[in-house]
């Protein structure tokens, strides 16, 4: 699974306005390209202003694929540039994650440190 972490930040005073616009129309082009996200979360304590949002892949060839296909969708793009136009977003870090197989490490024989005969 790969997960995709966006962290936008949104200027002093626009935050109700920036999730409300995106409630209407960005969220429902999204959820039929991408399926439902895994969260979406605004800062309470911290750098304050920041939205973060996580969206789930099977992979990064499903991920590719359904990126693609919204970008491709009118819809998108009309959300896309009222948001823009409305300054919405100052800034926005992207990181893929790929989930931990713990069970894959202990099948290759990966111990603790700690389980380990010292020499």
């Amino acid at each position: 699974m790969i997960v995709d972490l966006r962290t936008y930040t949104v200027p002093v005073g626009l935050l109700r306005e920036f999730l409300s616009l995106y409630a209407c129309e960005g969220l429902p082009v999204q959820a039929r390209h991408l399926g439902e996200p895994i969260g979406w979360y605004t800062t309470e304590a911290g750098e304050l202003g920041e939205v973060v949002h996580l969206w789930g892949y099977d992979d990064m060839a499903d991920r590719e694929r359904r990126r693609a296909a919204l970008e491709a969708d009118p819809a998108w793009l009309a959300y896309r540039g009222k948001a823009s136009a409305r300054g919405h977003v100052v800034r926005q870090v992207n990181s893929l994650l790929r989930k931990v197989d713990f069970d894959a490490l202990q099948r290759a024989g990966l111990s603790h440190p700690s389980q380990q005969e010292s020499s």
